[in-house]
């Protein structure tokens, strides 16, 4: 284990040196706001917090941390789910959100370059008066930063057919653990050399600072129609999402609820949700005018053929917002559920949805939880929200058990422990099921190459081959037959 000795006094002279009067947040009841991120069952104070607001201000303080040897821990709004930003008891959290200005929008180009601390909703409302948008939407738009996408990849509604933030990125700014600035990419769609952009992209500040963003912007479509399809069975409505897919069909986004986050989500936004489904899809579909007709009529045939009983096209802007807002709404709608959930995050092939579901609901009833699941449909990104209470003995546990055998289950139906949430803490052990010591080698020779001292987020995104060996070496192949760990299944 790191020994993490070094003078505090000294260092804290040092970053108040560099930082305005404030700005170093020392106190019991100041860091109490940053022992967490979203994943809230897990909790750390940090020995302190340092805000910089400019650029030359991070290159202090990481030169300072690099050279007395201080655990740094990067964060951004503090919407991660996955403990990415939980802090370290002796480190420094670095704070990204007074670096927070949009330094330009260029229409001409069609790029905005962003301070990491800029809401992802602020760059399309900077956007909007040249009808340009920034893509990836993740559900906590209002709130979370740009700089906190970067480091998980995040995604969002729309990330089927635009992708995920690495897709909509094209430079950064980083600061490095000794202090040195590169720049990475750029406002241009190639750049020469190794694609290190791509690392940087869902790193979890593993690896540097990102301390400016470049990023596309898109032309806001000429039409868009938001169809609601209402299925009887969660089956068929898996079924519509691989038929509409199968037929070449990329929907701006495609979503899924089962009948649990249905109802949370109407009783709490309004949304004309159908409380009856066992499942809804959400498609958004968009183009010029005439295309957007032609695919609205043919997912209409085709989800109808599935088994959708209902079907809901919303074409006018409110009717649209209407619909979304319900699955917007989903996570702190479920929240009214029970006094606590647990958000997961994993992603399998689409053909799986139907197994897999049935898989869940095996395990609600085993640990008696229950669960809400929301689905980035298209692209086979899960959220099943597990429903628990912390004041009950041994639910937590329970649910985060639960949790790690949903991972489980999509690594050996041949998918991946994460989507967009990152691995962060929460998902160590299973990063142990997904990949073997060969590859978790590779993983700390890159962070190694980066940070040799290692003091840049330590102890998140990549398990020790130690704590892999004490979990009994568990590996998953796509393909192989299961472990007997997973054989409960």
């Amino acid at each position: 284990m790191t020994d993490w000795s070094f003078n505090k006094n000294l260092v804290l002279e040092l970053l108040r040196g560099v930082l305005p009067p404030g700005n170093l947040i020392t106190d019991q009841a100041g860091l109490k706001p940053y022992e967490c991120d979203g994943l809230t069952a897990i909790r750390e104070q940090p020995w302190l917090v340092a805000l910089p607001e400019t650029e030359q201000q991070v290159v202090s303080i990481v030169r300072i941390c690099n050279e007395h040897g201080v655990p740094i821990v990067p964060r951004g709004a503090g919407t991660g789910l996955s403990g990415g930003a939980r802090p370290h008891e002796v480190g420094v959290v670095l704070g990204l959100s007074k670096m927070n200005h949009i330094l330009e929008v260029d229409p001409e180009n069609s790029i905005a370059r962003l301070e990491p601390g800029v809401r992802n909703l602020a760059i399309s409302e900077a956007a909007a008066e040249f009808g340009l948008y920034y893509a990836p939407d993740p559900s906590s738009q209002i709130a979370c930063s740009i700089g906190g996408n970067v480091a998980e990849n995040s995604g969002g509604v729309h990330c089927l057919k635009y992708g995920l933030t690495v897709h909509n990125v094209l430079g950064v700014r980083v600061v490095t653990c000794d202090g040195t600035i590169l720049e990475i990419g750029g406002a241009w769609y190639d750049a020469p050399g190794l694609d290190l952009l791509a690392v940087l992209c869902g790193s979890e500040g593993m690896l540097g600072i990102v301390t400016e963003i470049t990023v596309a912007l898109l032309p806001r479509p000429d039409s868009i129609s938001v169809m609601l399809a209402a299925f009887r069975d969660l089956k068929d409505a898996g079924g519509a999402v691989a038929e509409v897919i199968g037929r070449g069909i990329i929907p701006a986004g495609m979503e899924m609820m089962d009948q649990l986050a249905v109802q949370a989500a109407e009783q709490f936004a309004k949304a004309g949700y159908p409380e009856d489904a066992a499942a809804i899809l959400l498609i958004e579909l968009d183009g010029t005018e005439a295309e957007v007709a032609d695919l609205t009529a043919q997912v209409d045939r085709i989800v109808r053929s599935a088994g959708a009983y209902h079907v809901d096209i919303a074409e006018s802007a409110e009717e649209q917002l209407r619909l979304w807002k319900g699955r917007k709404s989903a996570f702190p709608a479920v929240g009214r559920l029970a006094p606590d959930y647990y958000c997961m995050d994993g992603t399998i092939p689409r053909r799986e949805l139907g197994r897999v579901l049935a898989e869940i609901s095996t395990l609600s009833e085993t640990y008696g939880l229950r669960v809400a699941n929301v689905f980035h449909a298209g692209d086979g990104n899960l959220h099943p929200l597990i429903l628990f209470d912390a004041n009950e003995p041994g639910d937590l546990e329970a649910a985060e058990e639960m949790g790690g055998k949903i991972l489980e289950l999509c690594v050996r139906v041949g998918g991946t422990v994460t989507g967009e949430h990152g691995v962060g803490v929460e998902k160590l052990n299973q990063m142990c099921v997904q990949f073997n010591a060969t590859e978790l080698e590779q993983f700390f020779a890159l962070k190694t190459a980066w940070d040799p001292n290692g003091i840049l987020n330590p102890g998140k995104g990549i398990p020790t081959l130690t704590r892999c060996g004490e979990l009994g070496g568990m590996h998953v192949r796509h393909g192989e037959l299961p472990l007997p760990e997973l054989e409960r299944f």
